[in-house]
C-alpha cells in the first residue's frame, strides 16, 4: 500500500483545518498529493475554468494551491501534479459542513470526488456537520476517512461510483449505507436593498424540510448517524429509457 499515491482535495481552501485534519489521518497511506483552491469554492459544484488560464503555487512538501474549483484541482492533479501517474485514490474534504440530498450537485466537495470518478479513478468526499456555533469537529471524520480510504485502495469501488460521506456533529451513534435523500424549499433567496436603495438577492441560509426518507443521508445525521451513501457518475435514469423511447419522438 506504500507505493499508492493518493490526490486529496477540498473547496474550502488550500489553508482550511478539514483539508489538514484529512491530511494528518492519511499520511502512512502511500504518497500524498495535495492539490487545492486558493480560496473557499463552496457552491462550485462540477465547474471547470475554461476562460482563463488556471496558476499553480508550490507549497511543499507535494501541496500545490490552485486558482481555481475543486473539479480543476483534481483534473490538474491527476494529469499535471502527481509526476505522470495517475493517483490510485481521490479524496475530497473535509468540508465543513455537511452534503447531504440536493446539495450534491451544488457542492464542490462532491464534484472532486466525481470529478476523479469521471477520470476512472476510486474517490470519495467527506464531510462534518456543523454545530450550533458553526464549528465542525473533524477527528471522527478524518479517522473514518482513513479507515474507507484503506478499504477503497485494497479493494477499489464499482464502476462509476464514488462515496459520499457525511458525519453528524456530537458522538456518532453508529453507520448507515444511505440514499441521497430529498428535501423542499421554502425560500431559495433573500431580498435586501444596497445603500442607493437598489435590490439584491443574496443565495444561502435556504429554508428547507428534507423529506425524511427513513433510508436517507439527511435522516441518519438527523438521528446520529454516519451517513455513506454509493453516487453514481452516470445520471442516465435506466427505468425510463423504454417509457420515453415509447413517445416515438421525431424530428419536426
Amino acid at each position: 500500500m506504500s507505493a499508492k499515491t493518493i490526490l486529496l482535495t477540498n473547496d474550502d481552501g488550500i489553508d482550511a483545518p478539514g483539508l489538514a485534519a484529512l491530511e494528518s489521518s492519511l499520511r502512512g497511506l502511500g504518497r500524498i498529493i495535495v492539490a487545492a483552491p486558493d480560496r473557499e469554492q463552496s457552491g462550485a459544484s462540477h465547474a471547470l475554468t475554461l476562460g482563463r488560464p488556471l496558476r499553480v503555487l508550490p507549497r511543499g512538501d507535494g501541496r500545490f494551491q490552485v486558482d481555481g474549483t475543486p473539479a480543476d484541482c483534481v483534473h490538474l492533479g491527476v494529469f499535471n501534479l502527481t509526476g505522470g501517474r495517475p493517483p490510485d485514490l481521490v479524496v475530497s474534504g473535509i468540508n465543513r459542513g455537511a452534503n447531504l440530498g440536493d446539495d450534491v450537485t451544488y457542492s464542490g466537495t462532491v464534484a472532486g470526488a466525481l470529478e476523479g470518478t469521471l477520470l476512472h479513478i476510486p474517490s470519495i468526499a467527506v464531510s462534518a456537520e456543523v454545530d450550533a456555533d458553526g464549528s465542525a469537529h473533524f477527528e471522527l471524520a478524518a479517522a473514518l476517512a482513513r479507515s474507507l480510504a484503506e478499504r477503497v485502495v485494497a479493494g477499489g469501488l464499482p464502476a462509476n461510483v464514488f462515496l459520499n460521506v457525511n458525519v453528524p456533529r456530537g458522538p456518532a451513534k453508529g453507520v448507515r449505507v444511505t440514499r441521497q435523500g430529498t428535501r423542499t424549499y421554502k425560500a431559495a433567496a433573500i431580498e435586501r436593498l444596497d445603500p442607493s436603495g437598489r435590490p439584491y438577492y443574496w443565495i444561502g441560509g435556504a429554508d428547507m424540510i428534507p423529506a425524511g426518507e427513513e433510508d436517507g443521508d439527511h435522516e441518519a445525521l438527523r438521528q446520529g448517524y454516519v451517513s455513506i451513501s454509493p453516487l453514481h457518475a452516470n445520471m442516465t435514469h435506466a427505468a425510463s429509457l423504454a417509457e420515453i423511447a415509447a413517445w416515438k419522438v421525431e424530428l419536426p
